[in-house]
């Protein structure tokens, strides 16, 4: 009777890992096939640097808090340390978000682990700095990775992220011309998804775009532009209808026309609703992903 008990225990304990692990394997095909679909009616949220309202940018805590508020994408920043290991980071100098000083390509990883990461306030916390792999595999499964800053080190980055076997987890995107990036990412293309960023305000955008669609074919593009005066994202907006999605930043106001987390706060129609309704935008990065998912609840755009 007892080792019929350990059995029945054991066999639960198996059973319960693969529902797990099938559960993430869902999460993660659902975003992509949302990704996927150029006519699709929901709109998915990317954290910038994670949560890092509730926990220090760039932080392990910052993507569990993202996870668990249903978040799609969270947006990380990678830096080289100077032994060759990469870490969570968006500045070059330790000197904002922990308690070191100095660059980071000339401190190694066992001197930066013995700092602490600082919160929103440059508050000492008890959280460390983690490495790519340990937040690749922190995340497997759970959410979308969008790695800032890792274009010009994506080889190594690369040999991680098949080490952690989750390169169907990760979008990369770069302001690179299509030419440039077929060269120089190509080998990647068929890997991880990538975006290209465009600033509509340029004069040569709507080229350039053009030029995308016919070179990668992408899944979305992230656009840029100062000010609603500007009538090309409604140009934009016709020409990629169906074709790719379109991701807009609400981080502060020269991303996005003016139309942000701040005037979200006060009216989120007119911020978030007039990126969506009026130039179709299917992605945002926000500094706020609990407002914004909490709005687009509401609207029935996200689960």
């Amino acid at each position: 009777m007892k080792k019929n008990k350990l059995f029945l225990l054991f066999l639960l304990v198996i059973l319960t890992g693969q529902v797990g692990l099938s559960a993430q394997t869902d999460r993660i095909a659902e975003i992509r096939n949302t990704l996927n679909n150029p006519n699709t009616d929901k709109v998915l949220v990317v954290a910038h640097r994670g949560d890092w309202r509730y926990a220090p940018e760039n932080s392990l805590a910052a993507i569990d808090n993202a996870i668990k508020m249903g978040v799609d994408v969270v947006e990380l920043d990678v830096q080289m340390t100077k032994d060759g290991h990469i870490i969570l980071m968006h500045d070059k100098t330790l000197d904002r978000t922990t308690t070191g000083k100095g660059l980071v390509r000339e401190c190694t990883l066992d001197s930066i682990k013995k700092l602490n990461l600082k919160n929103g306030c440059a508050i000492k916390t008890i959280h460390r700095v983690p490495t790519l792999e340990e937040a690749m595999l922190h995340a497997k499964g759970k959410i979308m990775i969008n790695l800032d800053k890792a274009y010009d080190i994506f080889d190594e980055v690369y040999v991680i992220l098949e080490k952690t076997n989750t390169t169907h987890q990760v979008i990369m995107k770069g302001s690179q011309p299509a030419e440039q990036v077929k060269k120089e990412f190509g080998k990647y293309l068929d890997k991880v998804l990538y975006m290209p960023i465009v600033n509509l305000d340029k004069k040569d955008a709507v080229e350039q775009i053009t030029k995308f669609m016919k070179e990668l074919n992408p899944v979305a593009f992230e656009l840029l532009f100062v000010s609603d005066s500007n009538r090309v994202p409604f140009e934009v907006k016709e020409l990629l209808k169906g074709k790719s999605l379109i991701w807009y930043n609400t981080l502060w106001d020269t991303m996005a026309g003016g139309h942000d987390d701040d005037m979200s706060l006060d009216n989120p129609d007119k911020g978030y609703g007039y990126l969506i309704h009026s130039l179709n935008a299917r992605i945002l990065q926000t500094d706020r992903p609990g407002y914004l998912l909490e709005y687009l609840r509401t609207k029935n755009l996200h689960n």
